[in-house]
């Protein structure tokens, strides 16, 4: 290490995801993502381990907020595009579980995302958007809107999401 190394690290601590899911299960998802929202329920692992919140809930529609930092950087020193995939493929998937009664859930099929331009950790805190296009009781279908603190649009996507019963 050189004497210019600065020593970098990040604690990540989360409570038990199953005990959260088995409560989701038994909850219309716009409630169970409202109770989240509100941090009266704790977010999943993957949320805390990405630095990503929930932060609005309405009908067909989540949001997401994130502010990369150097350790979300890939190795040409920009944001990982999964840290964005990951925000898009959530967001997307919330806004369709806002449409779900209690006992559904659902499972991406498939994700196409298009990147516009790059992060870095001054880009500020990006914001993603899910909208749900056509809910369904098999497939539903959903997009999602990556943008920076400017407003810039930094990724778009499309996915699809098959929707099925869950264990409580």
């Amino acid at each position: 290490m050189s004497e210019d190394a600065v020593h970098r690290s990040r604690l990540v601590e989360w409570d038990d995801p199953v005990a959260g899911a088995r409560q989701g299960a038994t909850m219309a998802g716009i409630d169970y993502l409202g109770a989240l929202a509100r941090g009266e329920i704790s977010a999943p692992p993957m949320a805390k381990l990405m630095g990503m919140t929930l932060t609005e809930v309405s009908e067909g529609r989540a949001v997401f907020r994130c502010t990369p930092d150097e350790s979300h950087y890939n190795t040409i020193g920009t944001v990982h595009g999964g840290l964005v995939c990951t925000l898009l493929d959530s967001a997307v998937g919330c806004a369709v579980q806002t449409t779900l009664a209690a006992g559904l859930g659902y499972t991406s099929i498939e994700l196409k995302v298009s990147y516009l331009r790059p992060l870095h950790r001054h880009s500020g805190e990006i914001v993603c958007v899910g909208t749900v296009v056509k809910p369904g009781r098999r497939v539903a279908f959903a997009e999602g809107v990556v943008t920076d603190a400017s407003g810039a649009v930094i990724a778009t996507a499309s996915s699809s999401l098959l929707v099925f019963p869950v264990e409580a």
